[in-house]
């Protein structure tokens, strides 16, 4: 069952990429965390701890929602067609 909620979240990210509506790295979803633009945000599976204990931090003030993705962050780059890996990708409200 698990397999399923991972790869309907792939499927959500694929769809936001496509749309353009999705926001790539630590540094810019901190800022809008920060900001409260924030609705969703995508961790990888090997995010460092103090990316994932900021991005906890403000999200428990800006109450949004936080999913934990079972994908490296060099497959989540693979997978959003970027020459690099990614460990934080967020969703504006």
């Amino acid at each position: 069952m698990a397999e399923k909620i991972v790869d309907k979240d792939i499927a959500e990210i694929r769809k936001l990429l496509k749309g353009n509506k999705m926001i790539v790295g630590t540094e810019r979803t901190l800022k809008n965390l920060k900001l409260g633009k924030i609705g969703k945000v995508y961790l990888s599976s090997t995010c460092s701890p103090k990316t994932k204990d900021a991005i906890t931090h403000y999200i428990k003030l800006s109450k949004a929602e936080v999913v934990l993705l079972n994908y490296p962050s060099d497959e989540l780059g693979i997978l959003c067609k970027k020459p690099f890996s990614i460990s934080v990708l967020s969703v504006p409200k």
